[in-house]
């Protein structure tokens, strides 16, 4: 039997990679109401080892991803590509508008993130990209990335590609 072919992956999930986040999301031409979460995110990298026998350093994965999730803590998640909101901000606010709706935010407050929505399938995959630009470099090719995130206890979204 051959190890050659072999595949490894390397998971991070701590109590500590969770961030808590208010958002709204619209169906049609219902939009919900604010309300927040305590989202739990997840990350997985699978592929070759490298030369010191890892697929990924495990502190190297979790530390940028704490660093992404982090940045999302506390804060009002803002959809920025979403069709029929609109979006305008000053140094001070961030005002959004969906129909006759409206609301005003702290703009320091606000996570304008590049999602049509701020579902928990979106929060996944821009989570995703964003730790695979800050692990790229590092690894090289041929590694798989799936990150899932946690909107509510036993419900999750998961994203996966290769990168």
């Amino acid at each position: 039997m051959t190890l050659d072919s072999s595949r490894y992956s390397v998971r991070v999930t701590k109590d500590h990679l969770v961030f808590s986040a208010a958002h709204f999301i619209t169906i049609g031409d219902w939009c919900e109401r604010l309300h927040g979460h305590n989202w739990r995110v997840a990350a997985e990298v699978s592929g070759p080892l490298d030369a010191n026998e890892f697929v990924v350093d495990f502190l190297a994965l979790r530390d940028q991803l704490q660093a992404i999730v982090d940045g999302l803590d506390h804060s009002m998640l803002v959809p920025l590509q979403h069709p029929r909101l609109t979006v305008e901000q000053t140094e001070q606010e961030v005002e959004i508008r969906f129909a006759e709706r409206r609301w005003v935010f702290p703009r320091d407050e606000c996570r304008l993130l590049p999602v049509r929505q701020t579902t928990a399938e979106a929060l996944a995959r821009w989570i995703a990209g964003e730790l695979a630009g800050r692990l790229a470099d590092s690894l090289g090719g041929g590694h798989q990335l799936r990150v899932d995130v946690e909107e509510n206890f036993g419900q999750w979204a998961t994203c996966e590609f290769a990168f």
